[in-house]
């Protein structure tokens, strides 16, 4: 039972966690492109790279801990959902070479992302 407390709780964190900043960012840049949803789930990509590895391979966070702050607060952090709706958006209004950008830079700054998280969380 105390574990769904948890994931509820991290979730709401989470979410309200993705909807402040994207706003933040896209207010300050303000240019038509969803920089707020491409810098949340680079973020997201990142911090879950790094708990994971300090969870599962340097044994830093217990694995429960581990399982619900990924789940809970990364799970609802992180934008898929927003993402492939921008694209869509993009591409929708013909501004194909917006959409292609926002997929290569989501999925390969995500992966990049993630193993900084990993390699930061192997340091020391």
């Amino acid at each position: 039972m105390h574990k769904l407390v948890f994931l509820m709780l991290l979730g709401a964190f989470g979410a309200l966690a993705r909807y402040a900043l994207a706003a933040v960012v896209d207010r300050v840049v303000a240019s038509g492109f969803p920089w707020g949803t491409l810098v949340v789930n680079l973020l997201g990509c990142f911090v879950f790279g790094l708990v994971l590895t300090l969870g599962r391979e340097r044994g830093v966070i217990p694995r429960e801990v581990t399982d619900v702050l990924l789940v809970g607060f990364v799970g609802a952090f992180t934008t898929f959902s927003s993402f492939v709706n921008d694209t869509v958006g993009l591409a929708g209004a013909e501004r194909l070479a917006g959409a292609a950008l926002n997929v290569a830079a989501q999925n390969v700054g995500g992966i990049v992302c993630f193993f900084t998280g990993a390699a930061l969380a192997r340091l020391g």
